[in-house]
């Protein structure tokens, strides 16, 4: 079962059970992939369908904001606004695959390196792009560009 089909399940269980927060953060998903698609259509690309390796990186820049915001909201007292950025973050990675342990990324991250037979900082671009082709959505790319950065120095 594709994403897009997946969300859309979800979405109408959700509506069955009458479950607010839960149909909220769904529908934030869908209305995202949407945008997706239409700039897909804008840019002329055919068919305008956003594939499930996209809606897996429109799925991660979705947690990735909720967890800055619900730091932000801690940092400043609001810790019932943290907490509805914290349950949308636990709808969203539903859908997201496992994320791989510390050291199975240090693991990954050395494979890739000797996959793409990198020898120096000019090959971290061939490394990310190995990593981010067999690991979307399985780790932060953010946290993960340092430490390819140490390995090639």
């Amino acid at each position: 079962m594709d994403m897009r089909t997946r969300i859309g399940t979800a979405l109408k269980e959700a509506m069955k059970s009458k479950d607010a927060a839960r149909l909220s953060t769904l529908r934030l998903i869908n209305a995202a992939i949407k945008d997706r698609e239409i700039a897909a259509r804008g840019e002329g690309e055919a068919g305008g369908s956003v594939a499930d390796d996209e809606v897996l990186g429109i799925l991660g820049k979705m947690v990735k904001q909720r967890r800055e915001s619900a730091r932000a909201y801690e940092e400043g007292g609001r810790l019932d606004l943290a907490e509805r950025e914290q349950a949308e973050i636990a709808v969203i990675e539903e859908f997201l695959p496992r994320q791989l342990s510390e050291d199975e990324v240090r693991a990954a991250v050395d494979k890739a390196i000797r996959s793409t037979e990198a020898n120096s900082i000019r090959d971290m671009g061939r490394v990310m792009g190995a990593l981010k082709a067999k690991y979307s959505g399985q780790m932060d790319f953010g946290r993960i560009g340092p430490m390819v950065k140490d390995r090639l120095a």
